[in-house]
């Protein structure tokens, strides 16, 4: 633990964040992921490695080596389908306008996704790389450190099958795929501004403040049925089995789950010091 904490000074606000939530036998480690990121991406540092090193229990969202693609097929068969109507009746005109390049950069046809439903589309999308040195899923970090933890013999554990994730994806109302679809067609065709750092570097900054009122913020706002889905009722569920966790075994464990769910009122840090524990913000 010393060492641990001799190496947070130099990286406090220069690396991904992450904090340390504790009690008299239990330590906690929330670390803040990016599920795509670039081949190139450095987000690693001495005080996660360390975090790493010392625990014996490995959290994931879920478990993404077991996501191939005969596994996702059968999902999206079964739940992203819409057979009836195709994506192109249930879009604006300048949406499909704005979709068309986007798949082009991806080197997907139109007639791959007209009739999956919405939200399945707009996951494709925000996972896909669009192009040369674009992120991926395979680069995250999430997939990253959970085959290592594998490898090592760590136990590895999840918060949700890749089933019940897509079945919420699924579960939305069709306004709200829509909107979540529209926001991702949005976003990844607007282009970068001069001078301000990419989402990726942004995360790798530990910039909280971009995550927070910048991401979070709008979501809540824009489009409340999808964040009350993807965040608030999941980080909710998420604490209550941490607090089991640290009243039935106490030890120390290391939690990786997006970084949006590390932020605001209904972030982890916030719920689990509501809940008294210590919580601090260690990198």
């Amino acid at each position: 633990m010393a060492l641990l904490l001799s190496l947070l000074p130099g990286w406090a606000g220069a690396a991904p964040a992450m904090w340390l939530v504790r009690d008299a036998d239990t330590e906690i480690y929330l670390f803040g992921t990016m599920h795509v990121l670039t081949p190139a991406a450095a987000w690693r540092t001495p005080a996660y490695d360390a975090a790493y090193d010392r625990a014996q229990t490995v959290w994931f969202e879920a478990d993404l080596t077991t996501a191939d693609p005969p596994v996702l097929t059968d999902l999206v068969a079964r739940y992203g389908v819409d057979p009836n109507r195709p994506l192109s009746a249930k879009l604006a005109s300048w949406e499909m306008r704005a979709l068309k390049p986007l798949l082009e950069r991806g080197r997907v046809p139109l007639a791959r996704i007209e009739h999956m439903r919405p939200w399945a589309a707009a996951l494709m999308l925000s996972t896909r790389s669009l192009g040369p040195g674009g992120g991926t899923a395979a680069h995250g970090a999430d997939l990253a450190v959970t085959r290592q933890a594998k490898q090592a013999a760590k136990t590895v554990r999840t918060f949700e099958t890749v089933e019940e994730q897509v079945r919420m994806f699924a579960g939305l109302s069709e306004p709200g795929e829509l909107q979540y679809l529209t926001d991702v067609i949005r976003e990844r065709s607007a282009p970068a501004r001069r001078g301000e750092p990419s989402l990726q570097d942004a995360w790798i900054a530990g910039d909280i403040q971009r995550l927070g009122p910048g991401l979070v913020g709008d979501m809540r706002q824009a489009s409340p049925e999808f964040y009350d889905m993807l965040l608030r009722r999941r980080n909710l569920a998420w604490a209550q089995t941490l607090e089991r966790e640290i009243t039935a075994s106490g030890g120390v464990h290391l939690v990786n789950v997006g970084a949006l769910h590390m932020v605001g009122d209904d972030g982890l840090p916030t719920l689990l010091a509501a809940r008294g524990y210590e919580v601090r913000r260690i990198q």
